[in-house]
């Protein structure tokens, strides 16, 4: 992994360490989430960034991990949510934030651990 590769993961992974922080503040159920709208919000904007972030990284580092992480994916909910926003399901978006979030946490952390210690 390059350091800009590890600059967008390291990004990646705070805001995934973000929207766990907000579902142990807000609560854990879709009710929760439905309910109020500044953790919809949030959330959101969350999984925005990330598949905005996602697609800054290169070809080859993205390559490499596809059968941990999908990355095509990832970012196609970004351009879901540039461009269909309004009719976004919730229930997906939930989903996203409870089974998909912490295993993007878990690769990011496992990464950044990975290239600290490979550094002199």
């Amino acid at each position: 992994m390059d350091e800009h590769d590890y600059g967008r993961i390291c990004s990646i992974k705070a805001y995934c360490e973000d929207a766990l922080d907000l579902m142990n503040r807000f609560g854990r159920s879709i009710d929760d989430f439905t309910d109020k709208k500044e953790y919809y919000y949030s959330i959101s904007m969350i999984i925005y960034q990330i598949g905005e972030l996602s697609g800054g990284l290169s070809d080859e580092f993205k390559e490499e991990t596809k059968n941990e992480i999908p990355w095509t994916l990832i970012r196609g909910m970004r351009n879901r949510f540039a461009h269909t926003y309004d009719r976004m399901n919730k229930a997906d978006i939930w989903d996203t934030m409870v089974q998909d979030v912490p295993v993007l946490y878990e690769f990011c952390e496992k990464m950044t651990k990975k290239q600290e210690s490979a550094r002199p």
